[in-house]
């Protein structure tokens, strides 16, 4: 097998078109609206949802959206308090009115190591007033990467005090940085949670690599992940994947994409195919994006078409897509940069197109990757397990997303 990390861009394309010919041959029939084909018991919750479900993290004001996942069968929409400054859950409340019976709602709440009771009941109540709704069926601990944030008290008397109040249905945790490992463990082993939302993809599943990919010297980016979900289907804990498309970087697929068949419902397919997973979210930001992707719905196991376009996927993206959540270059940083968080930033903005959300991104971070620009990236420049060359990225990304020129590369 030729080494995949010297396929070149047209290589890629040319074996990108082929794939996506050979996957037409098993997608919906031509004519058939592309909508939910099967629904997944979410473990204990006894709730059906749609397999594919809406991601509403870039949501503000397109209740067309909304409205056309709930026509092409969505039940399951799943949002934050902090996701487009609340303008997300407004959005839903307003498109779902007249639909709540026939829906399930997800949103989230960041619980730290001291937050009180009382104010995430406070925070809970302005999600319902934003939703419009009474209740949420399942209400997550939001991004959790700190066992710490998991054993504080309040968040289990809040959740008891609001499920008495019918405010909240079930509950859970959700997750994808370097501890999500041991934050899985904490809340499945003392039973915190009925529901967990998880950042799992075919680029960090250490079977995928080494029975598609032999010749790539690579480090599995959450190894224990697998055994962990195995354990919450033990314990009937349903699990919910985000993150699925690995980056999301479209655009070096897209011109070939024709005949029903995508690269994102390649990786959708794997992701479903797991005995791990029940379903998964997905951010849909437009009309068609929710018809390609649930032209993914209730589709067999992956075929060999599949696995030959994530493989190239990965081949051509691995040397720019950090690996959030690995944290392996962060002590080598003699300036503390963030690199995890700068490049997810530059992510949004260069693989998804979202200028926007990329600069809001990044400017939470502060200096972000200011230092990188009079660094010369030796301290960098063997840190990342996955070979990342990480300064010129960084570099790349203070310019793109703070607007100012940088002083090297």
């Amino acid at each position: 097998m030729p080494n995949p990390t010297r396929f070149s861009r047209r290589d890629f394309l040319r074996g990108a078109a082929s794939a996506s010919l050979a996957l037409g041959s098993v997608s919906a029939s031509a004519g058939d609206p592309p909508r939910v084909r099967r629904y997944a018991r979410l473990g204990r919750t006894g709730l059906e949802v749609s397999d594919i479900s809406f991601g509403s993290s870039r949501l503000s004001g397109d209740e067309s959206l909304v409205q056309r996942a709930l026509e092409r069968g969505v039940n399951y929409f799943d949002t934050a308090e902090s996701y487009t400054r609340g303008q997300s859950e407004e959005t839903l409340g307003r498109a779902l009115v007249g639909h709540r019976e026939s829906v399930f709602l997800a949103s989230k709440v960041q619980c730290q190591e001291r937050t009180p009771r009382a104010e995430l009941m406070e925070r809970l109540e302005s999600s319902l007033k934003r939703l419009r709704t009474d209740r949420i069926e399942i209400y997550f601990n939001h991004a959790v990467n700190d066992p710490a944030r998991l054993q504080n008290s309040e968040w289990g008397e809040f959740t008891i005090r609001a499920k008495e109040q019918g405010k909240i249905r079930f509950t859970g945790m959700s997750g994808h940085g370097g501890l999500l490992v041991p934050c899985l463990d904490y809340a499945i082993d003392h039973d915190l949670v009925d529901v967990v939302l998880v950042g799992y993809n075919f680029g960090q599943d250490p079977s995928f690599l080494q029975k598609f990919t032999e010749t790539f010297d690579f480090v599995a980016r959450q190894p224990e992940l697998p055994r962990v979900l195995a354990k919450a289907k033990q314990k009937d804990v349903g699990v919910v994947a985000m993150k699925t498309l690995m980056g999301g970087r479209l655009n070096d697929l897209r011109p070939f994409e024709a005949g029903g068949a995508t690269y994102a419902q390649a990786a959708f397919r794997w992701t479903l195919a797991s005995p791990h997973v029940d379903a998964l979210i997905v951010s849909m930001k437009s009309l068609p994006m929710i018809d390609e992707y649930l032209g993914g719905s209730g589709w067999e196991p992956p075929s060999a078409a599949d696995a030959e376009l994530l493989r190239r996927y990965h081949a051509v993206n691995s040397t720019s897509q950090c690996r959030q959540g690995c944290g392996e270059c962060h002590a080598a940083c003699p300036h503390g940069v963030e690199v995890g968080e700068v490049l997810r930033a530059r992510m949004y903005a260069h693989d998804q197109g979202d200028l926007a959300l990329g600069q809001t991104d990044y400017a939470a971070l502060g200096a972000g990757a200011a230092a990188c620009t009079a660094c010369d990236g030796s301290p960098c420049a063997s840190a990342c397990g996955y070979g990342l060359d990480i300064a010129p990225l960084t570099r790349d990304a203070h310019r793109l997303l703070s607007g100012e020129r940088t002083e090297r590369g």
